[in-house]
């Protein structure tokens, strides 16, 4: 009985121990991140035009626009996947430019440190497309979904920002969805401010996010059970950290006007797999309107999630639960 008795006092200290433990790490790693410099790589930006083998400086997030549209595609390790999906991307777009001489548009490819050819296939569209209308970020080494996302937003030349992912779930037809809803929700804004005719789409912050919640009843059907517990947990913690609004804030396709990439972009911290959260989280902070919109997805073999990132997950909801709710991470309007 004694033995038993001593047993539970330990592992009652070790529990709070680590407790103790977790909780300093999480306020430690949160005080790092207090400023957005300290968490971002800030080397100098510079597109590589593989056709002159000329660098060209990349344009900035504060500079007005150049393009109607741009596209920003993260890459990690994608050189089987990227191809088909540039292929499809640029034939969409060059079908649209042609009908509509004012439909201009660029495809932003930020490489997050891959270790296979994804940096030659990448350029290989470069060399096609001209650096004009695809340019390719080279971050040096793997930080994150959310940084190389990031990344290219802070360079991108567009009135309105896509990022979409490399393995081609959703279709890009499918931004016409959300364009049309960015522009109806701009008009209105528009109209509300005593018709003022100078005010372009990309001063009007509006986020749109693409959602495949319309097809939760089907994938809770066909998922395991753990896959189905660990989805409705991770929204539960989710609902949590950010509140009600978005009931899909993980898929992978989502745009933004110019003002809001400005302010979105400039203030996020996160930069893995939580990243989406923290932008709707800012979207409220910013009173953003955000929009959800149906599209289409399948699921592609070769998904970068899996259990071991459900950790990450929270680790991150957690620093960004203390940093906004406790004021330790400012928001720069």
């Amino acid at each position: 009985m004694g033995f038993i008795c001593t047993l539970i006092e330990f592992l009652s200290i070790f529990a709070s121990a680590l407790s103790i433990g977790l909780l300093a790490a999480i306020v430690f790693a949160t005080f790092r991140r207090k400023y957005t410099y300290n968490c971002h790589v800030e080397a100098p930006a510079v597109f590589e035009d593989p056709n002159s083998l000329q660098p060209v400086t990349c344009p900035n997030i504060l500079d007005p626009a150049e393009k109607y549209i741009s596209l920003i595609i993260p890459a990690y390790n994608e050189e089987h996947r990227l191809p088909g999906y540039l292929d499809e991307t640029l034939n969409y777009l060059q079908e649209r430019a042609s009908k509509d001489k004012s439909f201009t548009y660029e495809v932003v490819i930020v490489d997050d440190g891959s270790a296979d050819g994804t940096k030659r296939v990448a350029f290989d569209f470069v060399k096609r497309y001209t650096v004009e209308n695809v340019r390719v970020l080279l971050l040096g080494r793997n930080y994150g979904k959310g940084e190389a996302i990031r990344k290219g937003m802070l360079h991108s030349r567009g009135e309105l920002l896509l990022m979409l992912d490399a393995d081609g779930a959703t279709k890009v037809t499918d931004l016409a969805k959300l364009e049309n809803q960015i522009r109806a929700v701009a008009l209105k804004e528009r109209n509300s401010s005593a018709g003022d005719l100078t005010l372009r789409i990309s001063d009007v912050p509006i986020a749109a996010f693409g959602s495949r919640a319309h097809l939760e009843d089907k994938a809770l059907a066909t998922r395991k059970w753990y896959r189905n517990f660990l989805m409705k947990g991770f929204h539960l913690v989710v609902l949590l950290a950010a509140g009600p609004g978005i009931r899909d804030t993980q898929c992978g396709f989502k745009m933004f006007t110019r003002a809001a990439a400005r302010k979105l972009f400039t203030n996020i911290r996160l930069k893995r797999w939580c990243f989406d959260v923290e932008l709707v989280y800012l979207c409220k902070i910013f009173s953003i309107p955000m929009i959800e919109i149906s599209v289409n997805w399948s699921e592609i073999p070769g998904s970068k999630v899996n259990m071991f990132s459900i950790p990450n997950m929270l680790w991150e909801l957690a620093l960004m639960s203390l940093g906004y709710r406790t004021g330790i991470w400012t928001i720069h309007s």
